[in-house]
């Protein structure tokens, strides 16, 4: 299994767009992918609602999991997205 903890970098944390732009990437990643704070109960990546329901701020981590061709690079990728500002994305 491959795992990632990544610091949000959105200003508002993970509220709607930036929750949207996320889990975009997340349903077109080759592999299923959860997410959850660190010690917390992991969500599937590709539902908006439920990483919502996380209430993740700006600066707070969150883990990446995945597991399967492709689960290195697809976590790689969705990392680096929510390190950035998805606030100010376009």
């Amino acid at each position: 299994m491959s795992e990632r903890t990544v610091a949000v970098g959105s200003a508002q944390g993970l509220h709607a767009r930036p929750a949207s732009i996320f889990t975009e990437a997340a349903k077109k990643s080759p592999v299923k992918v959860t997410v959850a704070r660190p010690g917390g109960k992991p969500v599937d990546a590709a539902s908006m609602l439920l990483v919502m329901t996380l209430a993740v701020k700006q600066g707070e981590e969150i883990v990446l999991r995945a597991e399967g061709d492709g689960a290195d690079l697809a976590l790689d990728g969705l990392a680096e997205l929510l390190a950035r500002d998805l606030d100010t994305a376009s």
